[in-house]
C-alpha cells in the first residue's frame, strides 16, 4: 500500500533512484543540493518502510521539526493520531503517554529523543530513523546517541543534508556514528539533477572602511596585541584572529600546570573581549560594538574586564565612538536593495542578533519594510518566529533580516536575492545562506566584505573549504557511480552467464525432448494400436 496521497508532488527521477537505492541498499547518507526535494526522497524511503514498522523523523531544532510535520500531514494518508510531534516544550510526564500511543510517525529533536531514551520513558520500536541535517551527527551531538540505539536494534537510517563538510574526517565519523556504508550523491553537474538547478548570479563587493572606524580598529589591534604578548611570556602562543584559535588557546592554558594559569586565563579574557569587539567593529558595525562595550561594563567586577576599562586605548576608543559614524556596510546595503526592482524579494544574514536590529532599524529608516528573524531568545517565541515567516509569505514585507536559523532547513518562502551582511565563516553555512535563493527562478547573492578586515579572511576559508567539499563529494559520487556501475556489470554478466546456461539447458532439453516425445510417441502408438 502507498501511504503518499494526491498532494504530494510527482517524485523526480533522481528522487525515486536515490529512495529505491536507499531502500534496496540499507542505511544511507543521501547528499543533495538545497532546494532539491530531501524531505520527498525520504518520505518516499518512509512510504516502503511503513509497512515494517513505525518511523522516526528527527531535525536539529523545533521549528524545523514542525515544518516536517505540516508536511507528513499534508502528504501522507495517515490519521491525525497516527502523526505526533514531541520536543521540550512538552512535560517528561506526558511524553510517554504519546509514545504510548505508538504514532506511525514520531517526529521530534535529538536531544528529546535521546533523554527519553536515557531515561527509559521511550522504547525503541522503529523500522527507519531520519536524520535532517545529519552533518551535525558528530561529536558529543544528540543524534550520535540516537543513532546508537538505531544500531543496536538494526533499525534503518536515513541522513539528509546538503553539506557534509570540507573533511574526510568529519564525514566519515558521520558515516561511522550512523553505521553507513551507502552513500547517495547528486552534485549540481549530475545530468538527472542539472535540469532543476536554478541559476545564481553571486557577486561579493568590496567596501572600505571610513578613517573613524580604521582609528578604533588601530586601537582594539594594540589592545590584543599587548594581551596576547603577556600571553606569550607566560608561556601560551597562539594566533589570536579567530574564535577557533581562542578556544583552542584555552583549552591549552586549562589542560596546562603552569602556576601561572589562573592568570594567564584572566588576560585571555581580556583578549578574547579585544578580539570580539575588533570583529564587531570591522564586520558588523558601530552600533554593534557599542551594545557589546555596554554589557562588559554591566558584568560581575573582574580582572579580566578591569583591565580593559582602564586601559588608556579602550578610553580612546570610547572617545572616537561617541562621533563615528556608522558601518559603510549599511548604505551600500540600502544601495542594493534600491537598486532591484520592485516587488523582489529578500533575505539579509548577519551573524549577531545586535546586528539584526541594527540592519532593520536602518531598512526602515530608508523606507524599506522589512522584519528581523532570530532564535528563540530575548522574548522571541517558535509561535513568533511562524507568524513572521507566514507574513513574509503573504507579502506584508519584502525583506526577512535573519541570523543563522534562516540558514537551515526552514520553509522559508523562496526569494530573489540573498544578501550576506559579511561572509559565513563556514563552508556549510555558506551553501545553506545561499541556497534560500533561485529556488524558483534565477536568483542573486549579494556578499559586503570590508575592505582589509577578517572579512576577506572569512571570505577566502569559506570558499577553500567549500571547494575541498565538492572535492571530497565529486569523489564520493564518483566512487559511487562506479560502483553502481560495477555492480550492474556484474550482474550483467552473471544474467549473461545464467542466460547461456539457461540456452545450453534448453538446447539440451530440446534434444532430450525429441526422443522423449519419440517414446512417447511410439508407446502412444503401440497402446493405440493394442486397443
Amino acid at each position: 500500500m502507498s501511504y503518499l496521497n494526491a498532494q504530494a508532488p510527482l517524485p523526480r527521477q533522481y528522487q525515486s533512484d536515490i529512495a529505491d537505492a536507499v531502500i534496496n541498499g540499507g542505511s544511507a547518507l543521501v547528499v543533495l543540493p538545497t532546494g532539491m526535494g530531501k524531505t520527498l526522497v525520504a518520505l518516499l524511503v518512509a512510504n516502503k518502510k511503513l509497512d515494517e514498522g513505525n518511523v522516526l523523523f528527527l531535525a536539529p531544532t523545533r521549528p524545523l521539526a514542525a515544518q516536517h510535520e505540516q508536511v507528513c500531514r499534508k502528504w501522507l494518508n495517515l490519521k491525525e493520531e497516527e502523526i505526533s510531534l514531541v520536543s521540550g516544550l512538552i512535560s517528561a510526564k506526558e511524553r510517554p503517554k504519546i509514545y504510548a500511543k505508538e504514532p506511525k510517525i514520531l517526529l521530534s529533536t535529538p536531544q528529546t529523543i535521546a533523554n527519553d531514551l536515557e531515561a527509559g520513558r521511550l522504547k525503541w520500536d522503529f523500522s527507519l530513523c531520519i536524520f535532517d541535517e545529519v552533518h551535525r551527527a558528530v561529536g558529543k551531538y544528540a543524534y550520535t546517541k540516537v543513532a546508537k540505539e538505531a544500531l543496536a536494534h538494526n533499525t534503518m537510517v536515513l541522513g539528509l543534508t546538503a553539506s557534509p563538510g570540507a573533511q574526510k574526517k568529519k564525514i566519515q565519523e558521520i558515516l561511522d556514528a550512523l553505521g553507513i556504508k551507502n552513500v547517495q550523491i547528486r552534485t549540481h553537474e549530475d545530468e538527472d539533477v542539472k535540469k532543476y538547478i536554478k541559476q545564481l548570479q553571486i557577486k561579493w563587493i568590496e567596501v572600505p572602511l571610513t578613517l573613524d572606524i580604521l582609528q578604533i580598529k588601530m586601537l582594539l589591534e594594540k589592545m590584543a596585541s599587548k594581551y596576547s604578548t603577556t600571553l606569550k611570556k607566560m608561556g601560551f602562543f597562539a594566533k589570536f584572529n579567530t574564535k577557533k584559535s581562542m578556544a583552542e588557546m584555552r583549552a591549552k592554558i586549562l589542560a596546562s600546570n603552569s602556576k601561572l594559569k589562573y592568570s594567564a586565563i584572566s588576560f585571555h579574557a581580556s583578549l578574547f573581549s579585544s578580539v570580539h569587539m575588533l570583529e564587531l567593529l570591522e564586520t558588523q558595525g558601530v552600533q554593534s560594538l557599542r551594545k557589546f562595550i555596554s554589557r562588559v561594563k554591566e558584568r560581575d567586577e573582574s580582572k579580566a574586564q578591569q583591565r580593559i576599562l582602564s586601559d588608556a586605548n579602550f578610553a580612546e576608543v570610547e572617545r572616537l565612538l561617541e562621533k563615528c559614524a556608522e558601518h559603510p556596510k549599511l548604505a551600500k546595503l540600502v544601495q542594493i536593495i534600491k537598486e532591484r526592482p520592485a516587488g523582489e524579494k529578500f533575505i539579509v544574514f548577519s551573524q549577531y542578533r545586535d546586528q539584526v536590529d541594527v540592519i532593520c532599524k536602518e531598512l526602515g529608516d530608508a523606507g524599506l519594510l522589512c522584519s528581523a528573524f532570530m532564535g528563540k531568545k530575548g522574548g522571541v517565541t517558535q509561535k513568533i518566529q511562524a507568524k513572521t515567516i507566514e507574513r513574509f509569505r503573504e507579502g506584508k514585507f519584502d525583506i526577512l533580516v535573519a541570523t543563522s536559523i534562516g540558514e537551515e532547513g526552514l520553509d522559508i518562502p523562496s526569494v530573489d536575492n540573498v544578501i550576506f551582511f559579511e561572509p559565513a565563516p563556514s563552508e556549510i553555512r555558506a551553501i545553506q545562506r545561499r541556497g534560500r535563493a533561485g529556488r524558483a527562478k534565477i536568483g542573486n547573492m549579494f556578499g559586503l566584505i570590508a575592505k582589509g578586515t577578517r572579512d576577506e579572511a572569512f571570505f577566502w576559508a569559506s570558499r577553500k573549504r567549500e571547494e575541498k567539499m565538492q572535492k571530497i563529494v565529486g569523489k564520493m559520487s564518483l566512487q559511487n557511480s562506479y560502483a553502481k556501475k560495477r555492480e550492474e556489470e556484474s550482474c550483467g554478466e552473471k544474467e549473461k552467464e545464467s542466460g547461456k546456461k539457461r540456452a545450453g539447458k534448453e538446447k539440451g532439453g530440446e534434444k532430450d525432448s525429441k526422443f522423449k516425445n519419440k517414446g512417447k510417441k511410439a508407446a502412444g502408438q503401440s497402446r493405440l494400436s493394442d486397443f
